[in-house]
């Protein structure tokens, strides 16, 4: 999966989640950098079991204003957008919410990569690719 035999941190988003950045103009290389600023314990709020509270700055937007997500992450391994808001239509996610975003990390996070390469395939997730630095292929 990976080009290199180093471990590389799996980002992936929910269906969910892919339709809520569509709509918040925000790319998967935004998704991507995100991701990795989690990755080096860059984060706006570690919410414990595994669920992460991100902002996502969009281009020429910058991070105050942009959209918040929910990660849900193991460092060194992946990171999988699950929902979306933006600040100005809710201040934060409710406390039930919260758990059940646990609830989900805790299955999500213990798929084997065969486990979650089969939910990829079913739809269920979209792999975010690492953008290209050098090369415009459009």
């Amino acid at each position: 999966m990976g080009q290199s035999a180093k471990l590389k941190l799996s980002v992936l988003k929910s269906k969910a989640f892919a339709r809520f950045a569509r709509k918040a103009r925000i790319s998967d290389a935004d998704l991507w950098a995100s991701a990795q600023l989690v990755n080096h314990g860059v984060m706006d709020a570690d919410l414990g079991g595994g669920v992460i509270k991100q902002r996502i700055a969009r281009a020429g937007e910058g991070k105050s204003g942009g959209s918040r997500s929910i990660i849900l992450f193991r460092a060194g391994s992946r990171a999988v957008f699950v929902y979306g808001f933006e600040k100005k239509e809710r201040a934060n996610i409710r406390p039930d919410e919260l758990e059940a975003f646990r609830e989900l990390a805790k299955v999500v996070l213990s798929y084997s990569e065969s486990e979650l390469a089969q939910r990829v395939k079913d739809g269920a997730f979209i792999e975010v690719r690492e953008p290209e630095e050098e090369s415009s292929n459009g």
